[in-house]
């Protein structure tokens, strides 16, 4: 847990020290969770165990930069990658008539793979509005320029309250050399009075190989720092 802090904070530092003395007017934030099984896009990241994850992140005007690690198991000896340590950052901001809108990058680091080269950055865009009603709904696209692989997911959410919400995401993960498959996801997240948050999320894919892709539910508590 030290060494992912650590890598963490480095990391964060040269992100941070691209947009000058301008950081002293930002904000900063963190986060930290525990989930019964880290799945992305579909797909488990931590071999159906759980998972312990978290990070930081700094905003200041329409530029934002932050970092995340989580452990993982990607069954691969003799690599036996444990860590993956993400960095991202870009510009975000609402227009006037209410359309958010995100432009950034994220890159994926798994520094503990030996001589395996799992590294890889993603270009992303995103669109999103909230109807007066209270829903929401959302779009976003990922390009991986070097694996010339593409993502592409639809969301839709809706609050009841201010603690408890509901979404649904639909996704299709495009590869270049082939094997593209499509995954959705229904979940609820609920505030607790303390400012934990307690959610739940139903996973599926198309694949059929493996278990890893096959449906699932997944618990997770989480909290803002």
């Amino acid at each position: 847990m030290v060494s992912k802090v650590t890598r963490a904070g480095v990391a964060l530092a040269v992100l941070a020290s691209a947009a000058g003395g301008a950081l002293a007017e930002g904000e900063w934030s963190g986060n930290v969770a525990m989930t019964t099984d880290y799945v992305w896009r579909g797909v488990s990241q931590s071999n159906e165990d759980m998972a312990i994850s978290g990070g930081f992140d700094y905003a200041n005007g329409l530029f934002y930069a932050g970092t995340w690690a989580s452990n993982v198991d990607f069954s691969d000896e003799p690599e036996d990658s444990n860590v993956e340590l993400d960095l991202y950052g870009g510009i975000a901001g609402e227009t006037e008539s209410g359309i958010s809108w995100d432009v950034g990058f994220i890159y994926y680091a798994y520094p503990d793979a030996e001589d395996a080269d799992y590294d890889f950055v993603e270009l992303k865009g995103a669109l999103g509005y909230t109807f007066t009603s209270g829903v929401s709904v959302g779009g976003s696209m990922f390009w991986d320029p070097d694996n010339k692989n593409v993502y592409v997911e639809g969301s839709a959410g809706y609050s009841f309250t201010d603690e408890f919400s509901v979404d649904a995401t639909v996704g299709n993960y495009s590869y270049d050399a082939g094997g593209d498959y499509t995954n959705w996801s229904l979940g609820a997240t609920y505030t607790l009075p303390v400012g934990i948050d307690l959610g739940v999320r139903y996973w599926d894919t198309d694949i059929d190989a493996t278990s890893i892709a096959e449906d699932r539910v997944v618990f997770t508590i989480s909290k803002a720092l």
